[in-house]
């Protein structure tokens, strides 16, 4: 087992095209011993967003703080504290945040 603090592990900005005021922590993953999932936590600052972007797997959200979007292709649905979000394989989507805080959720993804 073992217990990690997210306010130990250092926020890196997400770079990839597209992304506008978001950072991660990788929480957990491979390198903890996780022989199956990644678990991160992603911060999105007012106004900011995610690349708009698909993938060959599935992911699951769960806002912890803020207001936002989750949007997939010319939809998109309101989010905030307590949503959980499942995002399928090969869905073209992005996290926004609509609100004056910081947008804040976990994403969990599979090991590929």
């Amino acid at each position: 087992m073992r217990v990690i603090r997210y306010d130990d592990i250092p926020e890196t900005k997400v770079e990839s095209e597209g992304a506008v005021g978001v950072g991660i922590r990788v929480l957990i993953g491979e390198e903890n011993g996780a022989p199956n999932f990644i678990m991160r936590r992603f911060s999105v600052q007012p106004g900011g967003r995610t690349p708009f972007h698909s993938h060959s797997w599935e992911h699951e959200v769960f806002v912890l703080e803020g207001r936002g979007e989750a949007v997939r292709g010319t939809d998109s649905y309101p989010i905030e504290s307590g949503s959980a979000v499942l995002v399928v394989p090969n869905e073209e989507h992005s996290f926004r945040n609509t609100g004056d805080e910081p947008l804040v959720f976990l994403c969990i993804i599979p090991i590929v």
